[in-house]
């Protein structure tokens, strides 16, 4: 018994190609998926065959379940990971996207650290926060002090939220329970409070 043969593949509408399979629709599967198995009208569908394109398909599987989780917000390796792990992808699989990822520059914890940092900054958090906010999306601990060095200081950012407030005690827990410093609280406040 022969194996099945590829006897037709067709443009299937942008970035996707229906395969047919002994004169017969068979599955639709994404450009590089074809690119990558070498697939070609007269195909035969042995099982070598058959091991690589199922490969490929989880490969672009995943590769899809990354890049609609970065298209929305950029994420650090970690998270990237958990998505992958959450879509059910296999640990060898979600480990080869991810070093693509990596290699791409579509996954950089340095620029996610960055960008982390100086937006939580300038919504008022203090450094406490921001350093535990980049730690628990898995970014190195040297790289979120890199990140904390790049943002306005933290008696300036507390300067400016502190600035026409009434009542002291509550500026003053504000300010703790956003991640500021005792340090810098008590700078800014004084030492009088309660």
């Amino acid at each position: 018994m022969s194996a099945p043969r590829l006897t037709a593949l067709r443009r299937a509408g942008p970035g996707r190609v229906a395969l047919e399979l002994d004169g017969r629709p068979w599955r639709t599967v994404p450009d590089d998926v074809v690119v990558r198995t070498g697939l070609a009208a007269g195909t035969e569908l042995e099982r070598p065959v058959l091991r690589v394109l199922r490969t490929e398909l989880r490969r672009a599987r995943a590769l899809g379940v990354a890049g609609r989780a970065l298209a929305r917000r950029d994420l650090s390796a970690r998270e990237v990971a958990a998505r992958l792990d959450r879509a059910g992808v296999g640990d060898a699989v979600a480990e080869e996207v991810g070093e693509t990822l990596r290699r791409s520059g579509a996954v950089d914890d340095r620029r996610v650290a960055g960008r982390r940092a100086v937006s939580l900054a300038e919504r008022g958090w203090g450094d406490a926060a921001i350093e535990a906010q980049l730690l628990a999306a898995g970014l190195h601990e040297a790289l979120v002090h890199e990140a904390l060095a790049g943002v306005e200081p933290e008696r300036a950012r507390a300067t400016r939220l502190l600035a026409g407030a009434e009542d002291r005690r509550r500026a003053a827990r504000r300010l703790a329970a956003r991640g500021f410093s005792p340090d810098t609280v008590g700078e800014l406040l004084g030492n009088g409070l309660d």
